[in-house]
């Protein structure tokens, strides 16, 4: 309800965002405060772009690529995501089947697209927050499927399986995972892509994190149809080339998803900025280095963290395979997540946050980004210890 008693939307009375942000203001207010905090809440990493990938921005900026484009992306772009696909992949898709725009509303139009208010989507459950705030949004029933630290969080097909009615529209897996990095194996991928297929449902395939895997590859269900019959790839630019504020991601689709998603794209933001899906080509093009070294540090950071966590009392924590998350169950300290978060934020002075904000099988557990340097988890880990003794 507003002030002057006009009623809001229904659909906007069940807006509830990005838990995350609501942690990151508590922590910003006892930094003004003058405490210092150590931030593992935002999956944001602390790398910048490597510079050829500014430098391509820059440059499509002051050439005065700046004016409308076509709405599904650049031809440039949608043909080096094609190339990217068959090199990473292993099958390359129609430029057709390609649409360009911020990964985060790839979800929001899926569900619009193929799922109507009152059906039902699969999530990862703990899985990214942002998937139940749009079904919410358009009255789509987000059905969430145990992720289980027995199972090191991958998704168990059985549980897919068991989870399906004749409402379910859509099956939702993201490998690496947010926010336990779990990798699922090669057999279980194709598993959940054949009871998709079988039961005539679709399946998207959030791939965000697809090329930070630490220990074993990632592996794509959409190997199976090349994107052309059921399945759908999420993926961007924001993780592994660092260029979160890029808002920049695409999606492989079946051409007729994809022609949809360009309507969709028309209709509330025209199209991703020229200049912007310039710099875009020019990472998945140009020099990998800089992005391979980047990878070898997270790694580092990773097996710090887990050490870390798995030394303090009450803390366990599974070595994730992917991503740059860490899922510590923390029953042992008899706190609830929310509990646990608060503990963390007000008498260590670190910023992580509840398992819950992920799913109610996130309960028991916390989340740490480890897109920060070794020293920052050093720090955290000690005054952690500190805390609980």
């Amino acid at each position: 309800m507003t002030e002057n008693n006009l009623k809001f939307s229904l659909a906007a009375e069940k807006l509830t965002g990005s838990p995350m942000f609501k942690l990151l203001a508590k922590a910003q207010e006892l930094e003004a405060r003058g405490k210092k905090i150590l931030h593992f809440e935002i999956g944001d990493t602390d790398f910048t772009p490597p510079a050829h990938i500014i430098e391509a921005a820059v440059s499509a900026l002051r050439a005065g690529d700046t004016h409308y484009v076509n709405s599904s992306g650049l031809p440039e772009l949608r043909d080096a995501i094609c190339d990217f696909t068959a090199k990473e992949l292993g099958f390359r898709p129609a430029q057709a089947q390609v649409v360009v725009a911020p990964a985060i509303s790839v979800i929001y139009f899926i569900a619009r697209g193929l799922v109507n208010p009152g059906e039902e989507v699969l999530v990862p459950d703990p899985g990214f927050a942002s998937y139940l705030s749009a079904f919410d949004f358009i009255g789509v029933r987000g059905v969430g499927v145990p992720l289980l630290e027995k199972n090191e969080f991958r998704l168990n097909p059985d549980d897919v399986l068991s989870k399906i009615t004749d409402k379910t529209r859509l099956i939702i897996i993201n490998s690496p995972n947010n926010p336990t990095g779990a990798v699922m194996k090669k057999e279980e991928i194709e598993t959940v892509a054949k009871i998709a297929a079988e039961k005539n449902i679709y399946l998207l395939t959030d791939e965000t994190y697809g090329k930070m895997t630490y220990d074993y590859p990632h592996y794509s269900p959409a190997v199976f149809d090349g994107c052309r019959r059921n399945t759908i790839i999420l993926n961007s630019f924001s993780k592994v080339y660092a260029m979160a504020g890029f808002r920049l991601g695409w999606a492989i689709s079946p051409p007729a998803i994809a022609e949809k998603m360009g309507l969709m794209i028309q209709t509330v933001f025209s199209a991703v900025p020229p200049f912007i899906q310039r710099a875009g080509i020019t990472a998945i093009t140009g020099d990998q280095s800089q992005i391979l070294a980047m990878l070898d540090t997270y790694k580092k950071r990773r097996d710090a963290i887990v050490a870390g966590l798995n030394s303090l009392p009450g803390i366990r924590c599974v070595m994730p395979q992917g991503a740059f998350y860490a899922f510590p169950n923390i029953t042992g300290t008899g706190m609830t997540s929310s509990e646990f978060a608060n503990f963390a934020l007000e008498k260590a002075g670190v910023a992580l946050l509840p398992g819950t904000n992920f799913g109610e099988h996130g309960e028991g557990y916390a989340r740490l980004s480890y897109a920060t340097p070794v020293e920052n988890i050093n720090e955290a880990v000690e005054r952690l210890r500190e805390a609980l003794v």
